[in-house]
């Protein structure tokens, strides 16, 4: 027997038939998506002794999602060892070209919207975060990210690191911690998330947080941040170990000619 009788106008009826099935004997089924949920996928579960029918959004589920976890701890822990000397002569050329710490620390919004503190070489001068108020009027990204080229902050030996997104490769301490993966949208500051005006992007926190994604090998800071998130959305719903794969792949030409990068 199958019910699918609106809950919300008959839930007594439904319940009733409901109860006739039991003491029959006969088995009860209802449809699973009594909320007309258009995106969303459901599964049984079961919680202590409770049955429950979960509605989950996006493809990342499922075994794969452990192995992708078991790719992370494994790379980032490889990449750490054999980049150590990159990490020591970068360290070295910050120190000594910029008064100031080698690592920038920032707090950035992760998995299911907690905050995390995520590492990067400085590549602006000690305090930058301060002084961004002053060139509020020069943004040059739509939406509530903020960028623009020239930025006056950055050090010279900022600029090369961005270019070739050494800046980045601390990361991969975070990702070691869980905080972050290999592949997923890239962590956004706070600011930039208090300034989200479309709940819908907020989607993309939904998965955690990666060093590489859609949005790095598709031109960066070249385009809008419409797009930027309609290519989170896109990894989001279409997520697979081999689209992880793709994205590492096509991470290294696009890293190599610094496309996009601010």
């Amino acid at each position: 027997m199958v019910i699918s009788l609106p809950l919300k106008s008959l839930y007594q009826q439904a319940a009733r038939i409901a109860a006739i099935g039991e003491e029959q004997g006969i088995i009860v089924r209802y449809l699973s998506d009594i909320f007309n949920l258009n995106k969303t996928q459901s599964r049984a579960e079961q919680f202590e002794n409770d049955p429950l029918i979960s509605y989950y959004i996006g493809a990342m589920n499922g075994w794969q999602v452990a192995v992708k976890r078991g790719i992370d701890i494994v790379l980032s822990a490889v990449l750490l060892v054999i980049l150590l000397p990159l990490f020591l002569l970068t360290a070295l050329l910050i120190r000594i070209t910029s008064p100031g710490p080698v690592l920038f620390v920032q707090k950035r919004v992760g998995l299911n919207k907690r905050i995390f503190r995520l590492y990067k070489f400085r590549t602006m001068v000690d305090g930058a975060e301060k002084l961004q108020r002053e060139f509020e009027e020069f943004n040059e990204v739509c939406g509530p990210v903020f960028k623009f080229k020239n930025d006056p902050r950055i050090t010279s030996v900022g600029k090369i690191l961005r270019k070739k997104s050494v800046d980045e490769l601390p990361q991969l301490l975070n990702v070691l911690k869980g905080d972050m993966s290999i592949v997923g949208p890239r962590p956004l500051p706070l600011r930039d998330y208090n300034g989200f005006d479309n709940d819908g992007y907020r989607r993309r926190f939904s998965v955690r947080p990666g060093l590489t994604c859609l949005w790095q090998i598709n031109g960066r800071s070249d385009i809008s941040f419409e797009k930027w998130m309609e290519f989170d959305m896109q990894y989001i719903d279409q997520w697979s170990l081999w689209l992880d794969f793709k994205i590492l792949v096509k991470t290294i030409p696009a890293v190599l000619r610094g496309t996009g990068a601010a």
